[in-house]
């Protein structure tokens, strides 16, 4: 079977997509790759020193990219609203949730709920629904979260979904990666039970050499952790660049289908993108429900475009 690269990434021209956390890292070379095929591309991030200096540097890259950096601060749900609003295209053919954060020292939002529950999902389950209008306007769009094969390690423990009863942080960020693939598989359910031809998809980027793994010993100020972390980036994790193709994939290959599982070949850790195991619990339609239910009331968005 040939190998899947950003080559084969169809054309995307009169495609409109936003990539949250597109200033780094996979979230970059998945905004840099969609805008050299064509697309106009929202890069959604919530520096915008760095989110400016990341469109400026994919036009140095691509010259004739359609970019525009707009902030979003996915950890205030203000923000998000405010970003939904000033959303101004005709279409969105393509949502891609990448941004996310990796087991930070306890921290909460602006509005209370543990950061990466709150990141990771919350952000983004309020983001989707406020745009779930121009995506169910748009042919064949999709909707792409980004999760981890680290989600693994627990299931969500829907009676204490900001940990509450205490912190452990890997524990935290595997439940948020399970939250992104619940919500996926109940997006894509309710997505099939209205007729809509928007596909929900899920993908994950193995080991890959980020900024994501050192930012939670940087902000603790444990630079020998860190130097450890980067190195250990260096010798073991493919490059963002890599580590992007299951994301681009998830996106944009022909036959995607919905709840779909995307991540590298190799043991789930590098390589081409194929389809990737992801534990039993995240096929859970009962836990997938609740965990809806419960975001729904904690953000305040409802996905009532959908219940029509």
């Amino acid at each position: 079977m040939k190998r899947w690269t950003a080559s084969d990434i169809p054309d995307q021209s009169g495609r409109t997509a936003v990539v949250t956390g597109s200033n780094s890292g996979i979230g970059y070379i998945t905004a840099r790759e969609l805008a050299r095929r064509g697309a106009r591309v929202v890069l959604a991030c919530r520096d915008e020193t760095r989110g400016k200096e990341a469109e400026a540097h994919i036009r140095s890259e691509v010259p004739e990219a359609d970019v525009q950096f707009a902030r979003l601060d996915l950890a205030d749900l203000a923000s998000v609203r405010e970003f939904a609003r000033g959303y101004g295209h005709e279409r969105l053919d393509l949502l891609i949730n990448n941004a996310g954060v990796m087991a930070l020292p306890h921290r909460r939002t602006v509005d209370g709920f543990e950061m990466q529950f709150g990141v990771n999902h919350l952000g983004h389950f309020a983001l989707t629904g406020l745009l779930l209008p121009k995506l169910l306007a748009t042919p064949l769009a999709r909707v792409v979260s980004v999760s981890s094969g680290m989600h693994a390690l627990a299931n969500v423990d829907l009676r204490d979904l900001n940990s509450e009863r205490g912190y452990r942080r890997w524990i935290a960020y595997a439940r948020s990666k399970t939250a992104n693939l619940l919500f996926i598989h109940e997006l894509a359910r309710r997505l099939a039970r209205a007729g809509s031809d928007v596909v929900a998809a899920a993908a994950h980027p193995g080991y890959a050499d980020t900024n994501l793994q050192t930012a939670g010993v940087r902000m603790e100020g444990r630079t020998a952790a860190e130097r450890v972390v980067g190195i250990a980036n260096r010798i073991f994790a493919q490059p963002a660049e890599a580590g992007a193709l299951p994301t681009l994939y998830a996106a944009t290959a022909p036959g995607v289908s919905s709840d779909s599982f995307t991540g590298p070949r190799v043991q789930g850790w590098r390589g081409a993108p194929g389809p990737s195991w992801r534990a039993r619990w995240t096929h859970d339609d009962a836990a997938g429900e609740r965990l809806w239910g419960a975001s729904e009331r904690l953000t305040g968005v409802t996905y009532d475009a959908l219940q029509r």
